[in-house]
């Protein structure tokens, strides 16, 4: 790997020589300028403005713009004698957490390699006192005429240094934010999380750029005559006007995605169970239930209205036989009257 930098790490009073190398690289696929007409290629040159000739790279130097357009000089030795301490020296300034340091300020990335045998014990004391204080170190340094802010933190067994953009150079997010305020339901929200739940995780080395795959074999049916790959379908990018359905569907879709994919897929053993699509009440889905629900609460009320019928029916039955058996004991137990003998002179 070829280094493009090389200096130090200012770690309080140690000193570690190192070269810096990049840590990424550019796979995407580049095209030249050409003329439409006959396929000539179109260059850029650079021309003097004011003799109007093409100039060699050795006679191009710097200038600034001023305000009114006037052109002031710099040149090399305007630049190596400001007072930049980290022109050649990685200057760590603090240890942090990793989550102090937001996202948005990542820059590029470069791999910190010890240079020379001497380099190596305070190279490996750094990184094992990163790795064990589960920190990050912020650094300034200088590189491409600028200085710059880094973090420090250990991949592997290499020291790994960030590029961050300064605190600055990140614009506030005005105006970005909806502006209309809207709810979000409970039943919305959780539907959210069964398709997060359902997608689970994934191997990032797993993903690759299908676009540039598209281009490569586009470049290929182009050189060697073949078959020219056929246009995707276009997706829908209209209004989603059912969340709630939109989101049902996704769930199921994921579930499917990864019933098919198997166990063997890239989220299948991180993502753990499939989550459940549980329908929401109130949705055309369920309105079965509610008509259902009103037939059996109308069956049951006459059932109920017939069964209190027939115990009203017994307890009269009830009554009046009650009454009956009380009116022929009373006769029973009452006195037959004696009329007395008329006398035969009567």
């Amino acid at each position: 790997m070829r280094s493009i930098w090389n200096g130090a790490i200012s770690f309080g009073l140690v000193s570690i020589p190192i070269k810096l190398m990049n840590a990424t690289e550019n796979h995407s696929i580049s095209f030249r300028q050409i003329h439409t007409a006959d396929g000539g290629r179109i260059r850029y040159r650079k021309v003097c403005e004011l003799e109007e000739k093409e100039v060699p790279p050795s006679e191009i130097g710097k200038g600034y713009e001023d305000a009114d357009g006037s052109l002031i000089p710099i040149t090399d030795e305007d630049l190596a004698v400001l007072p930049l301490h980290t022109a050649k020296t990685i200057e760590i300034v603090a240890f942090v957490p990793a989550s102090s340091i937001d996202p948005l300020q990542m820059d590029a990335a470069y791999y910190l390699s010890a240079n020379g045998v001497p380099a190596t014990k305070p190279y490996t004391l750094l990184r094992e006192a990163l790795r064990r204080s589960q920190k990050v170190a912020l650094a300034k340094f200088a590189l491409r005429g600028r200085e710059r802010l880094g973090m420090l933190r250990v991949v592997d067994d290499v020291i790994a240094m960030h590029g961050l953009l300064w605190p600055d150079e990140i614009r506030t997010p005005e105006g970005v934010a909806p502006e209309t305020d809207v709810k979000v339901r409970e039943a919305e929200l959780d539907l959210a999380d069964a398709l997060m739940n359902t997608l689970g995780e994934v191997e990032l080395s797993s993903l690759h750029d299908d676009y540039r795959a598209a281009m490569e074999q586009l470049i290929t049916a182009k050189v060697e005559g073949g078959v020219l790959p056929e246009a995707a379908p276009a997706e829908g990018g209209g209004q989603v006007i059912d969340l709630m359905a939109a989101l049902e569907s996704s769930v199921r879709a994921a579930q499917e995605a990864r019933g098919a994919s198997g166990a063997s897929g890239a989220g299948g053993e991180a993502g753990g169970e499939d989550a459940e699509v549980t329908p929401i009440k109130g949705r055309k889905r369920a309105a079965s239930a509610p008509k259902a629900a009103a037939g059996a609460k109308k069956s049951t009320t006459g059932a109920a209205k017939k069964t209190a019928a027939k115990k009203t029916t017994s307890a009269k039955s009830t009554k009046s036989a009650a009454a009956t058996k009380k009116t022929a004991a009373a006769k029973k137990s009452t006195p037959k009257k004696t009329t007395p003998r008329k006398h035969a002179s009567a």
